[in-house]
């Protein structure tokens, strides 16, 4: 059984390395696009609920972008904290700044897609560009991507930040995100025109206005906790021009303070990347530990077949390991070596969400409780 498990994990492996050193050829460094130094308006939407601690700085730093022509729409969604005191306090610093607060939550939507929603009714620009509170730019982020979204002639640029993290394990987590992420959802194919599969990164989601608007806005999401990602992946399935890029000296964003963090914040969205079916939750425990976890206990068999087979499958996943961390992240591909640790660390965060998902009868996203029978039945619409 083993045996025919692992002959079957090489071939696979093969098959996503292949499919990765492939996708990674065609996957651009932002940092590299020359500026567009003049142009239309670009209208950036941010919504925030309780992200006191985050939102000045990350505004500050995008004040400081070298592409002027620029308005700020601060969506305040519902805050208990002073975020709303804030947004209005750097609206006082500098005018191109607006802000909206929202006090109630209409039926049939997520806080942060309505929030995106309602900010870019009020915008005014060419392109929209959706961020969240939590991300910094550096002086240049801004007129490159124009640059780079006007010469392919883009109906929507994603680009992927650097995920800062300060722990060890927490850095070993977020490679192994990244990592499994590469190879479940392909985000280079949003590069192919001729494929229809794409892709959306919260932190950076730039989209012409009328293409927003043609395909229907986040009232086609409006129920969907990985917005992000449903916002491109609808986009480039309706046929709209998309592309990634990387921006790693670019963006930053720090995607959660801990390992524990991490696992609160993957409630809201882990089911709903597995469709809301617990077969699917089986499957990717499955998945992850036999192609992650077991070929490192295998590999000590008696067995030399099995012990040999299963070092095959530790070398072809190194080497895949290796290829996506240096080109998405700035961690050490030598994290590698604790791969079954933290495989064993996402199995839990799938577990710890599935079951806190059908305990609570739904999702708790920012003190708002979304009842998965409502999720689900959106999701089907």
């Amino acid at each position: 059984m083993l045996t025919v498990l692992f002959a079957i994990g090489i071939v696979v492996w093969l098959g996503f390395l292949a499919d990765a050193l492939l996708g990674l050829r065609n996957l651009e460094a932002l940092e590299k696009e020359k500026n567009l130094e003049t142009g239309p308006l670009l209208s950036v939407i941010v919504a925030a609920r309780n992200e006191e601690k985050q939102i000045k700085a990350s505004i500050l730093s995008q004040l400081k972008q070298t592409y002027q022509n620029v308005e700020w729409i601060l969506v305040n969604d519902r805050s208990t904290d002073q975020t709303g005191a804030i947004m209005d306090k750097l609206a006082e610093l500098d005018a191109r700044i607006s802000v909206i607060h929202i006090e109630t939550l209409p039926e049939g939507w997520l806080g942060k897609n309505h929030a995106l929603y309602t900010g870019a009714l009020e915008a005014s620009g060419k392109w929209l560009l959706f961020t969240d509170a939590d991300v910094k730019y550096e002086p240049q982020a801004f007129t490159k991507a124009l640059h780079y979204f006007e010469r392919h002639q883009l109906d929507h640029l994603t680009a992927a930040p650097n995920l800062n993290a300060k722990s060890f394990w927490l850095k070993t987590f977020v490679a192994f995100f990244l990592f499994g992420f590469s190879f479940y959802k392909r985000p280079w194919m949003a590069n192919n025109p001729k494929s229809k599969i794409g892709t959306g990164i919260g932190a950076f989601n730039l989209l012409r206005k009328s293409a927003y608007e043609a395909f229907g806005t986040h009232e086609k999401i409006k129920m969907r906790p990985d917005d992000d990602l449903q916002l491109g992946m609808k986009l480039k399935k309706a046929g709209y021009r998309q592309r990634i890029v990387t921006a790693l000296p670019l963006i930053e964003v720090e995607w959660y303070g801990s390992l524990k963090e991490a696992f609160v914040g993957l409630e809201k969205n882990t089911f709903a990347g597995l469709n809301y079916r617990i077969s699917m939750v089986f499957i990717a425990i499955f998945g992850v530990f036999t192609t992650n976890v077991l070929p490192f206990i295998a590999v000590f068999s008696d067995n030399k077949i099995i012990a040999l087979l299963s070092l095959g499958n530790i070398v072809l996943s190194g080497i895949h390991y290796f290829f996506i961390i240096k080109r998405m992240t700035v961690f050490s591909p030598a994290m590698f070596l604790v791969l079954p640790i933290t495989a064993l660390l996402f199995i839990y965060s799938i577990i710890r969400a599935s079951f806190l998902t059908f305990k609570r009868g739904g999702i708790v996203w920012r003190g708002t409780t979304y009842r998965l029978s409502e999720l689900r039945e959106k999701d089907r619409a």
